[in-house]
């Protein structure tokens, strides 16, 4: 066991023992390599440099307190990561290979685990670029899998607090028939300035809005926005949002609670409608939403008015944590047990 402040743990990089690593080379993926290393070798041709051929995926493993380390739904993760490698025309990588390198990489770095009563997790971190070189716009005909892990505390620094969010007129995250659905890097960097817009003025992310007509709500930040109304999940639909795996989580636990769900588009002007509002997302889970402000048009809606997030946004919470965790039985079979 490392000797780290688990309860106080950033969500953020930091160096483990050990990565894993996969080349497609000649029409097929090759064996898993261990590294030690935090570098990579990359040709300065390489297609994931010069046309963003590159995506990513985020899931987490968690040691619960019978010992056992759970992972919380990889083959969706896996499915995500196929949906962008055809978005963007790169090799797939199989589930078996998927679920290969995530079991080598946790088991090389059990310990950094972090334990049952902290609070934190173990983030995995799967990487596939395309590492063949090419002048001209195409596929490469190589490309690289790399998965490493490091031990994260929350996404946001409040935790399971109510944050505020700023809405964005002045800058998209990405077009309806373009990248939003699939988790390429480049949507990242098309909000990196609204983010840092939204940070310097106190804010905790942003709220995008289409990017058409800027009326509908879009993501939130790098998360799904969701909505509570009455006995109802509502959660916006849209080809520009990323499918989130811990919304989708959400909508059958919501189901599960006896609330009607909602996978639809949202109007900005219902904002004034919903009794809690929150972002969710495999870092995150869940970050329960204070205010919207909306500065071009003067306006603020408030939820959280006792300062705590709404109880719907808590009971799904610690549902889906307790799940993750192996608290409370995994009756859509969700999770996987990793044999360290």
């Amino acid at each position: 066991m490392q000797n780290l402040d688990w309860a106080n743990l950033p969500f953020g990089y930091m160096k483990t023992n050990y990565n894993v690593r996969c080349y497609y080379r000649n029409g097929k993926w090759g064996e898993l390599e261990v590294s030690s290393s935090e570098y990579v070798s990359i040709h300065i041709a390489a297609t994931g440099l010069h046309y963003g051929q590159e995506a990513f995926e985020g899931l987490k493993a968690f040691k619960g307190k019978d010992g056992k380390v759970r992972v919380f739904r990889w083959q969706e993760n896996a499915k995500r990561l196929q949906n962008s490698s055809k978005g963007i025309m790169m090799a797939e990588v199989p589930d078996e290979l998927f679920k290969k390198a995530m079991d080598l990489v946790i088991k090389l770095n059990a310990d950094f685990i972090p334990p049952y009563e902290s609070g934190a997790s173990l983030y995995i971190r799967p990487l596939l670029y395309g590492s063949g070189a090419q002048v001209g716009v195409k596929p490469a005909n190589e490309y690289t899998l790399i998965m490493f892990v490091t031990p994260v505390g929350p996404y946001f620094k409040e935790g399971f607090k109510p944050v505020n969010m700023l809405i964005t007129r002045d800058f998209d995250r990405a077009a309806p028939l373009g990248t939003g659905s699939i988790k390429v890097g480049g949507n990242y960097a098309a909000s990196l300035r609204s983010i840092d817009k939204a940070h310097q003025l106190n804010f905790s992310n942003v709220l995008f809005l289409d990017a058409r007509e800027k009326k509908y709500i879009d993501e939130c930040g790098p998360a799904n926005f969701f909505a509570i109304k009455g006995d109802t999940y509502i959660t916006p639909e849209s080809k520009s949002i990323l499918p989130s795996i811990t919304n989708m989580s959400l909508l059958e636990l919501a189901k599960d609670l006896g609330l009607r769900v909602e996978r639809r588009p949202v109007l900005e002007t219902e904002l004034g409608d919903f009794d809690e509002v929150g972002a969710c997302g495999t870092a995150a889970v869940i970050s329960p939403i204070r205010e919207i402000v909306d500065m071009e048009n003067n306006k603020q809606y408030q939820y959280c008015k006792d300062g705590n997030a709404g109880k719907v946004s808590t009971i799904l919470y610690h549902k889906l944590r307790a799940i993750q965790y192996g608290d409370e039985s995994d009756t859509h079979n969700w999770v996987t047990v990793i044999e360290i």
